[in-house]
């Protein structure tokens, strides 16, 4: 076994090639911390963390604690005195009095290229503000959000098909990547710490339910990134004829249009147009409520939707 000592921290499937990096890498992982079991979906039936899952598949010891920043549960981490502390999208802030406790420090894998993107949703808010880049950082926690010192990065792009779901699925292997290589560098004392531009940041605020719902007097270029920034998770939508439309997938089209915003144009093959502020975006693929989804064109046909409806 490695003799370095890790405690890991994280709670979606984001963070669990990286704890899978930590058990093949033979670690000597104290424990892992995630977030209590909740109710999810509609039978509101509990269930663990994808972390808790993975962890109990290598049979690491698990904490869920409620609250991390309380004395008790900081004197626990102090009893294990780990080497190291690893947080991947755990949920939770960590306190001045846990940040002392590992020599090697505690290190944050991030969603975003820093300092752009701190916070809650780095992976929806690059994709639904249109970058053409992002990636993974890692970085030494310090009591801020997000602002601690940088050292490694690793960059992807982002095309104008790419859906926040392709962003999770490419960064979290590469956040392991990344990881693995930080600590490699942490342990042979050779890593660098480059300090945040402060100046230069920006936010990524917890998703609203307001959000979700299609604003057509924005641009069509906003559309289209909101729909395919909140791809697969949670999703957009918009109303038709009172019922709710969920939006899969768009095109930007370079017509321009005198139609109000929200009014349907035409329906083209696999395709219904719609009016923006600014011109038209091309629906591709929608879910009427109760249905699976299917090709916006089809939609359209089966139920009769015709040029002039409004959407909205």
């Amino acid at each position: 076994m490695n003799p370095i000592s890790v405690v890991f921290m994280g709670t979606p499937d984001f963070a669990v090639p990286c704890l899978e990096m930590l058990c093949k890498e033979n670690y000597n992982i104290k424990a892992v911390i995630t977030q209590p079991d909740r109710p999810k979906g509609r039978g509101q039936k509990v269930v663990e963390s994808p972390v808790k899952a993975c962890a109990m598949k290598y049979d690491l010891p698990v904490l869920q604690p409620q609250k991390i920043k309380t004395p008790e549960f900081e004197a626990i981490l102090e009893e294990l005195n780990p080497d190291l502390i690893v947080v991947v999208a755990f949920g939770q802030i960590l306190s001045k009095r846990i940040l002392d406790i590992p020599r090697l420090g505690c290190i944050n894998v991030h969603a975003s290229l820093l300092p752009k993107y701190r916070g809650a949703a780095p992976l929806h808010w690059s994709v639904i503000r249109g970058e053409q880049k992002t990636g993974v950082t890692t970085m030494f926690m310090d009591e801020g959000l997000d602002t601690g010192d940088m050292l490694l990065t690793a960059e992807m792009d982002i095309t104008k098909e790419t859906t926040t779901g392709d962003v999770h699925d490419t960064l979290q292997m590469m956040g392991a990547d990344v990881l693995a290589e930080t600590i490699k560098e942490l342990i042979a004392g050779t890593a660098v710490r480059r300090p945040q531009d402060h100046d230069a940041a920006t936010y990524a605020p917890l998703l609203t339910k307001e959000l979700e719902r299609i604003d057509w007097t924005q641009s069509a270029a906003d559309i289209h990134n909101l729909i395919r920034g909140l791809n697969p998770w949670p999703g957009s939508y918009t109303i038709c004829r009172s019922k709710r439309l969920k939006l899969w997938a768009s095109e930007v089209l370079s017509e321009q249009t005198s139609a109000a915003a929200g009014t349907i144009i035409r329906v083209e093959g696999e395709r219904l147009i719609v009016a923006a502020k600014d011109g038209m975006l091309a629906l591709l693929s929608v879910q009427p409520e109760g249905k699976k989804r299917m090709a916006a064109g089809d939609f359209a046909r089966g139920y009769q939707i015709t040029a002039g409806e409004t959407l909205g």
